[in-house]
């Protein structure tokens, strides 16, 4: 079937769903084939759910008219993303980065919505799948969509932007992060630098920070660029004040108080301010939406439990995101200070290196209420004052019997260390 028939099919459902256990009656499902499962065996499930269309691609699942049979759905489901985000027609928005993706496009959102009619990527949403269903949710009623795109790859980036087609672009960072996957820091960013590279040969528009050397190396290339930074050349100038624990910062003569912690996160601000600057947003309602926005799902939340702080950032990390966490506790004023550091994924064959250097900078700058958990850490050599657990499930007798009073802690590890456990037990 022609990708214009499918869309004609598309458009008379009511939404997009590849998992039979959560579809909305009136949807279009796609069989997504994965590791261990295949949509094709729930299509009877599918219309039982009342779904209105089923996308298959095996033959034996045709089992009525509304079967749409595809030589591979998840193709079909990216070119019909892609004819979809080429109908409606608007401004897509699109930023990758090592660290602070989520954050930054959560800011940016914040900001454009003031004015505008925005949808943006639900959660992390960012890959080959979460990157056509997010474009599938927009409609041509929107000011702006705003997509966020991940990759542990070269190329990835170059793909997602096939399907997107984005006008405007930015990058947070390049961190070390996917380092298995890029093959080191040079890969990363090459691969997140595609797109840079799409945007430049569509002549599209694109912002750089100008706190940041490797990005700076490249705006001769561009024709459209958007500039910001505390440089009074920029296009967008924002000054950083303090970060004691939350970031505030100057645009504008107005003094911006985020809750954000962390000096790391003035570059996410940064970035979502130049975005609204650019777009015309009123600076006193750019002020408003940074001020109100709140991190949550394990991203730098703080908790305040009695006389104790908790910094929660436990959705994911890498080298640098651990390194920039560890640098702000250090400034913070605190009677005691807890670290609680989990694995750090997706290093490779730099996994060792790289969280041995975690530890030295932990020996260096904190001399107790160490607590390093999982196999890559356990491994490490560090001082007496540094206690280290191979899995979650050693540390568990030493937190129910911490007294954390009076103290702030620093909870951070990779996803699949979900060390946000540690709440239960402290």
């Amino acid at each position: 079937m022609e990708i214009e028939d499918i869309y004609r099919k598309f458009k008379n459902s009511n939404s997009i769903s590849t998992d039979t256990r959560n579809l909305a009656k009136g949807c279009m499902y796609f069989a997504l084939k994965g590791n261990n499962f295949d949509g094709n065996n729930f299509v009877q499930k599918a219309f039982e759910n009342k779904a209105k269309f089923c996308v298959i691609d095996n033959p034996n699942a045709n089992i009525n008219a509304n079967c749409i049979l595809v030589n591979d759905v998840l193709t079909t489901l990216q070119e019909l993303a892609t004819y979809h985000r080429n109908k409606i027609g608007i401004p897509i928005i699109s930023l990758t980065g090592s660290n602070g993706k989520t954050t930054t496009k959560e800011l940016i959102n914040a900001v454009l919505s003031t004015e505008y009619k925005v949808k943006a990527t639900k959660g992390n949403l960012n890959n080959h799948i979460g990157v056509p269903l997010t474009l599938l949710g927009f409609t041509n009623d929107l000011d702006f969509g705003i997509v966020e795109m991940g990759a542990n790859h070269q190329k990835e980036i170059e793909f997602l932007c096939n399907i997107a087609q984005p006008d405007f672009g930015l990058i947070t960072n390049f961190g070390k992060a996917h380092l298995e996957g890029f093959g080191g820091i040079e890969g990363v960013i090459k691969g997140k630098s595609e797109l840079y590279d799409f945007l430049r040969v569509n002549n599209k528009t694109v912002f750089i920070n100008t706190e940041d050397n490797l990005q700076t190396k490249q705006i001769s290339d561009y024709n459209n660029v958007t500039t910001f930074g505390a440089n009074l050349n920029n296009d967008c100038i924002v000054t950083f004040n303090k970060a004691n624990p939350y970031v505030s910062l100057k645009y504008k003569e107005l003094e911006i108080e985020s809750q954000l912690i962390g000096d790391y996160n003035f570059g996410n601000i940064a970035i979502a301010i130049s975005v609204g600057q650019l777009f015309k947003v009123k600076p006193e309602n750019i002020k408003e939406a940074i001020e109100s926005y709140q991190p949550d799902n394990n991203r730098s939340e703080i908790i305040n439990r009695d006389t104790t702080t908790i910094i929660l950032d436990a959705y994911n990390a890498n080298p640098t995101s651990m390194l920039a966490a560890l640098k702000n506790l250090k400034q913070l004023k605190a009677d005691n200070k807890y670290l609680f550091l989990g694995d750090m994924f997706e290093l490779g064959k730099d996994a060792e290196k790289e969280h041995q250097n975690i530890v030295d900078s932990v020996n260096t700058n904190f001399a107790k209420n160490v607590y390093l958990i999982g196999q890559n850490f356990f491994k490490t050599k560090s001082t007496e004052g540094i206690q280290k657990f191979a899995k979650f499930e050693d540390l568990i007798p030493i937190l129910n019997n911490l007294d954390i009073s009076n103290s702030t802690l620093l909870i951070k590890g990779s996803r699949g260390m979900a060390l946000e456990r540690i709440l239960k037990y402290i």
